[in-house]
């Protein structure tokens, strides 16, 4: 009787614990990869002998924690004149957590 008691409270706890989300945990990944592949691709990919992706994968890479990210994308954004919105910022940067930061 205890084990079957002690394995309710176990189950109950885990069904009621709070989930704990991501930085980015409101932007939509498929957009924000989209974004990617039409406004930042491109110059990165030309910045790094057509590979693109090195721009997050080296290791000096200067993003190193959400904040970080979204200021990069910010400034990419202003200095390009990009004209994404916030919410396009945020899948952005959903997106960019999910392929290669695996912030928390």
């Amino acid at each position: 009787m205890k084990t079957l008691h002690l394995s309710l409270l176990l189950a109950a706890s885990v069904l009621t614990a709070p989930a704990f989300a991501g930085p980015f945990d409101k932007g939509n990944i498929q957009e924000g990869k989209a974004t990617h592949e039409e406004k930042c691709n491109a110059c990165h990919a030309g910045k790094f002998n057509g590979d693109g992706s090195k721009i997050y994968t080296r290791a000096d890479r200067r993003v190193k924690n959400p904040s970080g990210l979204s200021q990069m994308i910010t400034t990419c954004n202003a200095m390009l004149g990009n004209n994404l919105f916030p919410e396009d910022e945020l899948h952005l940067a959903a997106y960019l957590n999910n392929q290669y930061y695996k912030f928390k």
